[in-house]
């Protein structure tokens, strides 16, 4: 690339309709076109996904690389997907062709075969896209519908049956090669080419206009030489097609003389024909590749080939679509046209993306990256003059005289240099402070250097801003505080050049930069404006999740100060890490994968907190659930009399093993009383079906909205919800309903009383109360309903709750959180007794002597309440504490022996794990997988090649050291990726003991053989502190000696 000056670059960041930012997986050189490219590199690991969805919120377009050999990999989906979410418009390069024929030594028409597939399987996945698209909006077309046959109509309705995918055009979404969106390429060997430029080439030779030939280089299409015409039908008439025949036939031809038989003759004919001038050395060079990279790039410059298909298939930022400014704009549960009317204005700032003096500036922070202060503009070295040469010479040449005086002098060496160390020191740390940089783009306006802006944080709401503020106000004026909005001063603007930056004193719309000074106000990401009415842009979709946790620690205690810093450094520094501190007192990250880990340990070590550092070993999260009771025992014998008298004298075993105020009975229904024995709860646990469990764990977003606006709605506010929203709630209630059958969740819905833990979590408190009605949790999609039927809560509902989120947060099994349970309240009772109002009245906030004569012995069952007393007695604190205190334990505690009542399952992480392998080395890879307790769920072989697809789930417990584990085994022939997929129950039950003859044949008397769910267990619980219940030696002896003691 030949070098640019920053005056040009200045100049065509004003031109907008020149500028293209694309998010790219590979480099590529912009070429003498006066266009200016931003190329945001990506990397390609599935743990670093969430670098991609940084990149492509930036990006108006994507450039999606694809290997020619391995076809549509995991990431390639999610790289896709991320790209259609953000609403940019990708293209596809095909890399590696080389490949094909030097190690699969395909033939051109095997090749041509082999890359339609690829563009089938990538054209598959955008479908998958768009159709799914389309059924949402077919889904709110069948509301409307709805809606419109409820009214009264004199008209006669046609109701329409099709899916809406006929009608609708998606021929622009997909990836072909006669588009112009598809490039053929090998980078190795620098070559790289579209449809078009053969086209060109041909158009000449073969009298044939180069529209033409684009549209029929590719497909099923032959040369008629006799006749001399293009015609159809290449692959039923047995005919070479058009690509194989004038493109691909040419560059096997290449690799052919060059390559395998170094033919020097052919070469030199083939150089002539071409027209091109290659270097002797070139031609005289052992390796043949260096040859073959000297004629292509100069025959077919992949550069040339993507620059030209970025500029012409991907939009300028001036072409943003409305769309897609909607979305960003409506963050979370929001629809657009409920925003401010100021703030809908700004949606035609967004398409114009103008740069004019009164246009309102618009600024998204997708990232915070920290540079070294030696990479800064403002402290990079700059050319000595010469006066400061010859300065610099004389200081040296005074300090060389004074140090050999002094060694002379038998003086310490070091004196000479005591004075000017501290400031040396000094410098240095001034020079290895880590500054952070925003990463932005400009949407609307112009950004100027020492310009005031607001800084709008996620949850900023511009209608409560535009209420509090004055109208016409700016950033720079004396303004009343408002939640989630800050003032700051954009102190450094920076053109970012790979790994240099360039000062700016202003950047207009449409450009990609960075803002120096801002890690003060932004954490990880934010919206920054000018204007007030400015909504926050929505949150990054993120790809990977953060599941792998290791507590830090520094290796000496003294620098812990050191350490916390780097941990915040690091948490802004990287989007997809988390750093939390528990309640222990740890220190823990949390991150996307092993590799993700590694990273980050890195970063900690080298860069923000410069210290030695003591990783845990990973913390691996775990689910606790129950099941039904299992029909088959240890060794899938069906369960006969023998084991049900067995559990029933155990249940008998453990019921004597509980506190006084709790019973359980032989159904799992769990009645607790209070210490101070006012209330009496009884719950039973119950088993979500799994399908419950994956829609709940699903929309845990709009189980949120839902327990927002019942929140809302308690207090007497109106949460505004999206139409959108409020469907997408009304499907998951329909979703609900058709999971839940039978007759034990008979009306189950409806009684739904919490989501938990959290609130928003896979577990569900039901109301079985038998005559309390409360307020709905779907409250938000039957406000009608609700209006005209006025429901009250119960006093101390609120405690019940409590209860249920503090029982559902931490199991009894390991402290780990609960999934798939039903926790049914089948009573709730409270009692007042005569002696405890007496005691009561004791307390400084005593009961009234009224209160206490309408209370006395008094029984609330249901609804019936005297809301006085109950008040009261909240407030009155007993030997026991608070009474609602005490509601909140019993609940928690019933729910636990609720639990512990069924039986106890773990559910253990799981990663997808996809592994392309040989043939060669199947067995070693099964091998691996089964030693983790991996299980396999489908091989398939890629027509054409040698080469497996191994498809299989791997706990997340059993991965670490799994990728480095499987390439030693197979002699680095089979690379594994893993993608966190889902929660899976572990089959083994933790608490087992042998009970039938069978099993005591099978597994001995202690049954001591590994019981992988107990493994599990008993890790969690040492690491948490908790009891272990496990012999440290068995069948101890006396030590014996060979000789006697003497």
């Amino acid at each position: 690339m030949g070098h640019t000056s920053l005056e040009k670059l200045i100049r065509l960041q004003r031109k907008t309709s020149s500028i293209r930012n694309i998010c790219i997986l590979a480099h590529v050189d912009h070429g003498e076109s006066e266009y200016l490219i931003n190329l945001i590199d990506s990397p390609g690991h599935v743990d670093f996904s969430s670098e991609v969805s940084t990149a492509v919120r930036l990006c108006d377009g994507a450039i999606v690389v694809v290997d020619a050999v391995e076809g549509v990999c995991p990431q390639t989906q999610a790289v896709l997907r991320q790209a259609w979410l953000e609403n940019i418009r990708p293209v596809l390069v095909i890399n590696k062709i080389d490949r094909l024929i030097i190690e699969l030594k395909l033939s051109p028409q095997e090749a041509y075969t082999h890359l339609q597939k690829i563009l089938e399987q990538v054209n598959a996945v955008t479908g998958t896209l768009f159709t799914s698209k389309v059924l949402e909006e077919r889904a709110v077309k069948e509301v409307e519908v709805q809606e419109a046959l409820s009214e009264p109509s004199s008209g006669e309705l046609v109701y329409d049956w099709s899916a809406g995918l006929e009608e609708t055009d998606d021929s622009h979404l997909y990836f072909s090669p006669d588009q112009g969106n598809v490039v053929f390429a090998s980078a190795i060997d620098s070559w790289g080419f579209s449809i078009h430029q053969f086209a060109q080439i041909y158009c000449q030779k073969m009298g044939v206009r180069s529209e033409v030939l684009q549209k029929t280089l590719w497909g099923d299409f032959y040369l008629n030489a006799k006749a001399k015409k293009i015609m159809k039908g290449a692959q039923s008439k047995g005919k070479k097609p058009l690509f194989v025949q004038l493109v691909l036939d040419n560059i096997w031809s290449l690799y052919d003389a060059v390559v395998t038989r170094r033919d020097k003759e052919k070469v030199e004919k083939i150089v002539a024909s071409l027209g091109l001038t290659v270097m002797a050395r070139d031609l005289r060079h052992s390796d043949p590749k260096v040859l073959l990279s000297a004629i292509c790039s100069q025959w077919l410059p992949v550069s040339q080939a993507v620059l030209s298909m970025v500029c012409e298939k991907l939009p300028s930022p001036s072409e943003i679509g409305a769309e897609r400014v909607e979305r960003l704009m409506s963050v979370g549960t929001r629809r657009f046209d409920s925003l401010p009317e100021k703030t809908q204005e700004l949606k035609q700032v967004f398409l114009d993306c103008t740069s004019e003096e009164t246009a309102p500036v618009i600024v998204f922070v997708s990232k915070m990256f920290a540079v070294d202060s030696k990479a800064l503009p403002q402290n990079r070295q700059r050319p000595l003059t010469q006066e400061e040469i010859t300065q610099r010479r004389d200081l040296a040449r005074q300090r060389h005289a004074e140090k050999q005086a002094a060694s002379q002098s038998a003086e310490n060496p070091e004196s000479a240099n005591a004075g000017g160390t501290p400031a040396v020191t000094s410098a240095n740390k001034e020079e290895e402070k880590e500054h952070f940089i925003a990463f932005a783009r400009v949407y609307s306006g112009v950004v100027r250097r020492g310009q005031r802006v607001f800084v709008l944080g996620p949850k900023y709401d511009p209608a409560l801003s535009l209420r509090t503020l004055p109208d016409g106000c700016s950033a720079a004026d004396p303004l009343p505080s408002v939640p989630h909005l800050a003032c700051c001063t954009l102190e450094h603007l920076y053109m970012l050049m790979g790994r240099e930056l360039e000062e700016l004193e202003e950047v207009p719309a449409g450009n990609v930069l960075g803002i120096g000074g801002m890690e003060e106000f932004i954490l990880k990401s934010a919206t920054i404006s000018t204007s007030p009415a400015c909504p926050p842009f929505t949150p990054l979709n993120f790809e990977a999740t953060p599941i792998v946790r290791v507590a830090i620690e520094p290796k000496h205690p003294s620098e812990m100060p050191k350490l916390v810093r780097g941990m915040r450094l690091l948490n802004q520094a990287d989007p997809c890490a988390e750093v939390l501190i528990q309640e222990t007192g740890e220190h823990v990250l949390v991150t996307a994968g092993e590799v993700h880990l590694q990273r980050c340990l890195d970063d900690l070590r080298e860069r923000f907190a410069k210290i030695g550092i003591s990783a845990s070993k990973p913390i691996i999260p775990f689910r606790e659930t129950v099941i039904r009771p299992p029909k088959v025992d240890m060794v899938n014998e069906e369960m006969g009399r023998q084991q049900k008298v067995a559990v029933i004298h155990q249940a008998k075993d453990e019921q004597s093993k509980y506190p006084e105020g709790v019973h359980v009975d032989s159904t799992g229904l769990v009645t607790l009383t209070t210490p101070n024995k006012m209330a009496t709860v009884g719950i039973r646990a119950v088993p979500l079906p799994e399908e419950v469990t994956r829609l709940l764990e699903g929309n845990s977003e709009l189980i949120r909205t839902m327990e927002q606006f019942s929140l809302f709605a308690r207090e007497g506010k109106t949460l505004e919800i999206s139409q959108k929203t409020l469907e997408e709630i009304q499907g998951f209630k329909s979703k609900l309903e058709g999971l839940l059958q039978g007759h034990k969740w008979r009306n189950a819905v409806e009684r739904i009383w919490a989501f938990g833990p959290r609130r928003c979590g896979p577990n569900i408190l039901l109301n079985s109360v038998e005559g309390y009605r409360r307020p709905s949790v779907w409250q938000c999609v039957e406000r009608e309903k609700e209006k005209s039927e006025a429901v009250m809560l119960r006093d101390f509902d609120n405690s019940i709750v409590s209860g249920f989120q503090l029982a559902t947060l931490s199991g009894p099994m390991c402290e780990e959180p609960l999934m798939g349970v039903c926790f049914s309240v089948e009573s709730w009772e409270i009692k007042f007794s005569s002696q405890l109002t007496q005691q009561d009245s004791v307390e400084e906030d005593s009961v009234s002597q009224q209160a206490l004569e309408a209370d006395n012995n008094a029984s609330v069952k249901g609804c019936n309440e005297i809301k006085g007393g109950l008040k009261n007695v909240g407030d009155t604190t007993d030997c026991y504490g608070p009474f609602s205190g005490q509601l909140i334990a019993a609940m928690k505690e019933a729910c636990r022996y609720a639990f512990q009542a069924k039986p106890q399952r773990l559910m253990a992480a799981m990663y997808t794990c996809e592994i392309m392998a040989t043939a060669d080395v199947l067995g070693r890879v099964y091998g691996v997988l089964s030693k983790r307790e991996g299980r396999v769920l489908n091989e398939e072989m890629k027509e054409g090649t040698d080469m497996f697809i191994i498809r299989a789930v791997l706990p997340v417990a059993e991965s670490f050291g799994f990728a480095d584990e499987m390439r030693k085994r197979t002699s680095g022939l089979a690379s594994p990726q893993l993608v966190f997929s889902h929660w899976e129950v572990i089959s083994s039950d933790p608490f087992w003991v042998p009970t039938t003859e069978e099993e005591y044949l099978h597994f001995g008397e202690k049954a001591d053989s590994a019981n992988q769910a107990l493994k599990y267990m008993n890790a969690v619980r040492k690491r948490k502190g908790l009891y272990v219940e496990e012999k440290i030696v068995e069948h101890a002896e006396k030590q014996r000696t060979l000789s006697k003691n003497k």
